[in-house]
């Protein structure tokens, strides 16, 4: 269909950073978005936006400690993926990330520690479904 492509080419672009949190039993943390926002009521690796000047590991550190209110140890790149979302472009960096504190849902969004093979069983936004099948084949590995 050249009209919807064109539409998701002249879609404003965001650039979206990720995190793989692990627990001491190797559990992956997936927030729920809540109501009110794109996508409500999916699953998701925790993370945000990167702000215009921000680098990835800054911005992913600054979500963390907003959302979950955790210090987080940014480190290697998990993927990177560009995927539509309604009304823009979605480039998701996913980055392992190590973390102090105990997480909880700031913002009053849920939150999920998943075995990796579970990770399929919830509903997840387009960007994070290629995430999951790399974590899954890395684990194959």
């Amino acid at each position: 269909m050249p009209g919807a492509r064109a539409a998701a080419m002249s879609a404003p672009s965001v650039h979206v950073v990720a995190a793989v949190l692990r627990d001491a039993r190797g559990r992956i943390l997936l927030t729920r978005r809540t109501e009110g926002r794109d996508l409500a009521g999916l699953w998701e690796f925790p993370g945000g936006k990167v702000e215009p000047g921000e680098a990835p590991e800054a911005a992913l550190a600054r979500e963390l400690r907003e959302e979950l209110e955790i210090e987080a140890e940014v480190g290697g790149q998990v993927a990177c993926v560009e995927a539509d979302s309604p009304g823009k472009r979605v480039r998701l960096d996913v980055r392992e990330v190590r973390f102090r504190g105990k997480p909880r849902g700031a913002e009053g969004q849920a939150l999920a520690w998943v075995p990796l093979h579970k990770l399929p069983d919830y509903p997840m936004p387009p960007a994070d479904l290629p995430v999951v099948e790399i974590l899954l084949g890395a684990a194959a590995d």
